[in-house]
């Protein structure tokens, strides 16, 4: 059902004064209907999920290959992007799932963290949707729903561990439930994916035909298959002295140019050329990354266990966000849970990286846990720097727990 051309509603939203209409009753069944929408960085995502954890249907606008040229993501052409694709997104879900949006029983939309003015698109639609149609708003927390969504595709009970990292954040937390999380650790500095897409334009993957399309964390991932040996360039890994659960990624980057641009200069590399070694490049930080998060994740499952906040038959950590997608650095955490007794649970790639499913599921787990819902929401709630729950380092860093670093080269030997 066409609900608006995408010029009418900016129009309609910025004259519209949206008044309370009254938050109808909102049970929760197996029937109950949300539609997510997320616009917190670069990629449109909409998605409709019903309460039963089965997706009806779901458009994702991605603009991936675009930012490539520019080198990482420009928030205004980001912003002028989802104004462009977010009406046609909404649609096409509709479309998809063969639902009139009269039958939606809520929106659920991304409020907090991300890029100010490309969450104000996507919550401006919302106001909108729920002006007209007088539904109800569930306001999402981004990161928090990265933390959920492997419930709608594996039973995964309360509490559990958390690991996200993505280009964005990179964070540790216990999940106790659907809106109670306990921050264990976070980044100091950059975040991961961050550290890979500025790793893989300095080393010029780009230049590669087989890389020239994929994203740097991807393309590094790709190339590292076929290190020859991975221990050629060795990093060091940092904050090893801190007994905490912070992370630290700016280093790898520091690190990174000095090997390169020695080896450039052995090679007389210049221009567009690549260095001969860029396998065993990618590999080296690959490795490195993947033994920081795993001997921080590793320091958590200890502190949770001295502090019982992990009892039960049930021990699961659960690893989300786009650098989720890389099976190294998974199979790394992996490495940490049989080490530990704990399950590591991914959920599928596609909902690892951003999209309107994680949005529609963070929905429908908050009106089964009966949190409050919303007649209309303010753009003064949206928050781009919004933390993630309750923040307990303090605690970790008193617990002053000593871990060694697990060495992970032989992840290589999957390959």
């Amino acid at each position: 059902m066409k609900i608006c051309s995408c010029l009418r509603y900016f129009k309609t939203a910025k004259r519209s004064n949206i008044h309370p209409f009254g938050i109808r009753g909102l049970s929760y069944t197996h029937d109950t209907l949300i539609l997510g929408i997320e616009t917190s960085c670069d990629d449109t995502g909409v998605a409709i999920v019903n309460g039963a954890g089965n997706l009806l249907g779901e458009s994702l606008y991605s603009q991936n290959i675009i930012h490539l040229r520019y080198g990482g993501v420009n928030p205004v052409i980001a912003h002028e992007l989802h104004r462009e694709n977010i009406d046609k997104a909404v649609q096409e879900t509709l479309r998809n799932a063969r639902i009139n949006i009269e039958n939606i029983d809520a929106v659920a939309v991304t409020t907090k963290p991300g890029l100010l003015i490309s969450l104000q698109v996507g919550v401006k639609y919302a106001r909108f949707i729920a002006n007209r149609y007088h539904k109800p708003i569930i306001p999402i927390h981004h990161m928090e729903a990265h933390a959920l969504v492997a419930r709608m595709y594996s039973d995964i009970p309360f509490p559990f561990i958390v690991l996200l990292i993505s280009g964005g954040h990179c964070l540790l937390s216990i999940v106790n439930d659907v809106d109670d999380f306990l921050l264990l650790g976070e980044s100091l500095d950059n975040a991961p994916g961050q550290i890979l897409d500025k790793a893989a334009r300095r080393m010029k993957l780009r230049n590669i035909p087989e890389y020239s399309k994929m994203a740097g964390g991807r393309a590094i991932e790709a190339a590292a298959k076929y290190v020859k040996n991975p221990e050629l360039f060795k990093f060091t890994s940092p904050l090893l002295k801190n007994r905490d659960c912070n992370f630290s990624f700016s280093g790898f980057k520091n690190s990174l140019e000095k090997k390169l641009f020695q080896k450039e200069s052995e090679h007389n590399i210049m221009g567009d050329r690549v260095i001969p070694e860029v396998n065993d490049l990618c590999a080296g930080l690959q490795l490195a990354i993947a033994e920081h998060l795993a001997v921080r994740t590793e320091r958590a499952v200890l502190f949770c266990e001295k502090k019982n906040l992990t009892s039960g038959a049930h021990k699961n950590i659960v690893v989300s966000g786009g650098v989720a997608c890389n099976d190294f650095i998974f199979n790394s955490i992996k490495v940490i849970g049989d080490k530990m007794g704990y399950n590591v649970i991914r959920p599928p790639p596609k909902v690892c990286t951003d999209n309107g499913i994680m949005i529609a599921w963070n929905g429908i787990e908050k009106v089964r846990k009966k949190c409050e819902l919303s007649s209309t929401i303010a753009l003064s709630d949206v928050d781009p720097k919004a933390p993630m729950g309750k923040n307990i380092i303090a605690d970790v860093i008193d617990a002053n727990i000593p871990v060694k670093v697990t060495r992970l080269k032989k992840l290589y030997n999957i390959y």
